[in-house]
């Protein structure tokens, strides 16, 4: 195991999880029970060994969850089941589903053993006592250990500073461990570059036309003209990325590329590959940031809270860096600021993690921080119906896909920007769509989507449909039949001389003719605040006079000002590294 995973697993598991009450413990069948549960990506697998009245161990034999976004909860789940002796522990924040289908498989192992199941539900972990506070130094302390931050821990780092971050969930990532991995930059000049007809100037100008103007243009000039730099500096960290580049939901052209390992784990691997060989970067996780220390007009540390309560003091010699990311998952601030949607309350769900609370982005208003374009918030058209995630999108690029509405008829122009194309969906019948393709992507149905799950395992679950025919792929999914055969087939028209269709459409791969065919579900879902605190080139923090407030840096989600009112799908993480490495080298460098 790795680094920063070892040093998640040590923090989680230090503190005892032994039950505060207990069930009848007697009367088990003792022995060895399996059973299984679906989880993120199938089933996952679990062994269950018992006494006559003890649960004695618990292991995952076998699933497909996605690595680093699963891998707290396969390890530290079976632990918090045996100490705690019941079922009632806390599920692993940002592995809620992967934590809930292991409790699910044990929970049907114990009762093939004979026990009160019910009764072991009921059976929580005792409160933890109160840790000692802390205190601690570094040159640069990172608030946020998700992309941004440690793109930034590494880079100050790389310039030769000590480096602490803190998290305050239990494992690394934030939203870039669950984004699809996309990452727009332009190799100026490569031959990629001239197939496409692409350019950073063009870069440029989708992002901020695309944002309606609104992104500060030195902002949006910085971050399209770093942005294959970026791409070159996670490959020397060992990153890679596969051959070519395509065009991601809502991202205008095809110049995003897509990372080998799945979903958005190849960044972190790539950022423990760095910590595991070199010193003096250490990471703290479970570990809130509350407020920042301030001393003579400029921030010189951050006070924060342990797990347990206790007090954690750091203090920075040179700066510290806001990485925290937004605020996708209060609903609170949603409703507070949103100027672009009728309403953004809790039945809109969101593809965030759960720790996208905007905590960064009140402390920073507390010590006078400028806050800018707090009502740009980005939706998505493409959120799984039951969870908001984006999980369980069957899509493999904007080409080769269309999306029809419960009645079966196209509704939008599908390579759109994404606030186009949800305001659209919004429209339509119950705000439901499904997307179609064929066997274009999915020449066997073993091939993986963006988020490491089959099309043969999301139909196996009912995440997703299958028809060897258009007729009976719309029988499937209860659409019109010949309104998704005339849809397909308008759609197909275009696809080999790339004429606009009647939607406006010019994006286009190969036609949907191939079967089998796939569908799959999608509703809107909030993806991407784009507002937050104000910060300059050098990523230095504004306050409201509009001055630079020393000492203190910021990148990611938790800065507003760069896209504007829309987003660039395959923008954001480019952000991350772009901004990341421009707030840690400036961190490092500072008196």
């Amino acid at each position: 195991m790795k680094k920063l995973f070892k040093i998640a697993l040590t923090l989680v598991l230090a503190f005892s999880l032994a039950a505060c009450s207990s069930p009848k413990t007697t009367g088990y069948k003792a022995g060895t029970y399996t059973a299984e549960a679906s989880g993120m990506n199938g089933p996952v697998k679990v062994e269950v060994t018992v006494t006559t009245d003890a649960i004695e161990k618990v292991v995952v034999t076998e699933h497909n969850e996605t690595p680093s976004i699963s891998d707290l909860a396969i390890s530290d789940m079976p632990v918090r089941i045996v100490d705690a002796q019941g079922l009632g522990v806390d599920t692993v924040s940002g592995a809620t589903i992967t934590s809930k289908a292991i409790l699910e498989a044990v929970a049907l192992a114990m009762k093939d053993a004979g026990a009160d199941v019910e009764a072991l539900k009921k059976v929580t972990s005792k409160v933890q006592e109160k840790e000692e506070d802390k205190e601690y130094t570094a040159d640069v302390i990172v608030i946020g250990a998700g992309g941004a931050g440690l793109a930034a821990g590494v880079t100050a780092n790389q310039a030769g500073a000590s480096v602490i971050v803190i998290e305050k969930m239990p494992k690394v990532g934030g939203n870039t461990i669950l984004a699809g991995g996309a990452l727009n930059a332009v190799d100026e000049g490569s031959e990629t570059a001239i197939a496409n007809k692409d350019s950073v100037e063009l870069h440029y100008t989708q992002t901020y036309e695309g944002g309606d103007k609104q992104g500060d243009p030195e902002l949006v000039r910085t971050l399209v003209t770093n942005a294959w730099d970026g791409v070159e500096w996670l490959q020397s960290l060992g990153m890679e990325f596969k051959e070519g580049t395509f065009t991601v939901l809502g991202g205008m052209w095809p110049r995003a590329h897509k990372p080998v390992e799945p979903v958005g784990t190849g960044f972190f691997n790539a950022y423990q590959n760095y910590v595991d060989s070199n010193e003096n970067i250490d990471l703290y996780l479970e570990t809130t940031a509350k407020e920042f220390i301030v001393e003579d007009g400029k921030v010189v540390g951050v006070i924060a809270e342990g797990k347990t309560g206790n007090k954690i003091t750091l203090y920075a010699n040179k700066g510290v860096v806001l990485a925290t990311g937004g605020f996708g998952k209060n609903v609170e601030m949603r409703q507070e600021y949103n100027t672009l949607w009728a309403n953004l309350d809790e039945s809109i769900k969101s593809t965030n993690h759960a720790g996208a609370t905007g905590d960064g982005i009140i402390m920073a208003e507390a010590i006078g921080v400028e806050l800018v374009q707090m009502g740009n918030i980005q939706l998505l058209p493409m959120g799984d119906p039951e969870t908001g995630s984006l999980s369980g999108n069957i899509e493999m690029g904007v080409e080769n896909r269309i999306f029809v509405n419960d009645e079966g008829n196209r509704f939008v122009d599908e390579g759109a920007r994404r606030d186009v194309m949800t305001n659209a969906l919004f429209d339509q019948p119950n705000a439901h769509m499904w997307v179609i393709l064929d066997s274009h992507d999915y020449p066997t149905g073993d091939e993986v989507n963006n988020f490491n799950e089959s099309i043969n395992q999301l139909v196996a679950d009912g995440r997703a449909f299958k028809g060897e025919t258009l007729e009976e792929l719309a029988e499937q999914i209860g659409v019109n039949p010949e309104n998704l055969v005339k849809a397909v087939e308008g759609f197909n028209a275009h696809v080999a001389d790339k004429s606009a269709d009647e939607f406006g459409r010019t994006l286009y791969q190969d036609p949907i003719n191939q079967g089998p065919y796939y569908a799959g579900a999608r509703v809107p879902t909030v993806h991407h605040t784009m507002g937050g605190v104000k910060i300059n080139t050098d990523a230095q923090v504004i306050n409201t006079a509009g001055e630079i407030i020393p000492g203190l840096y910021a990148a990611g989600e938790v800065v507003g000002g760069i896209h504007g009112a829309n987003r660039l799908g395959g923008n954001a993480l480019t952000d991350t590294v772009v901004f990341g490495r421009i707030a840690g080298s400036s961190a490092a460098a500072a008196k």
